[in-house]
């Protein structure tokens, strides 16, 4: 049994990588640290199912007459459209955090709750506001 255990140390790897990122997005309150918490889980997660998905000994799936084991390639498939979804939602989150700091004047979590509390309904200042 131990040897099943300390033999998949990769997945053990994966899922530590996975443990750090969720909490860095529970636990930190600064919003790019917590973008950060996200692409890690986010990698974690794509790196558990690629090493899943390989079968030892197995080749590429094509038509070949000595090949006995074939690796799935949907999962490396599913991947690739995860690595495009985590690039896309990494860049949206950075654009509305820009926008929050341009807002509140900081990207602390417990300081925009704050900030929100003691003014009620903030009023978004506008581009030419700042100009004058």
């Amino acid at each position: 049994m131990i040897e099943i255990i300390l033999g998949k140390y990769n997945y053990w790897i994966y899922i530590a990588l996975m443990m750090i990122g969720f909490y860095a997005m529970i636990a930190k309150e600064n919003l790019v640290k917590k973008i950060l918490g996200m692409n890690i889980f986010q990698t974690g997660v794509i790196l558990l199912y690629v090493s899943v998905s390989k079968v030892a000994g197995g080749t590429v799936p094509i038509l070949w007459d000595k090949a006995k084991l074939y690796d799935n390639p949907l999962p490396h498939v599913l991947m690739l459209t995860a690595i495009v979804v985590s690039v896309s939602t990494t860049a949206v989150a950075l654009a509305l955090i820009i926008r929050i700091y341009k807002s509140y004047g900081t990207i602390e979590d417990d300081q925009i709750v704050d900030i929100n509390n003691n003014t009620g309904n903030l009023e978004v200042p506008s581009e030419t506001e700042g100009s004058a």
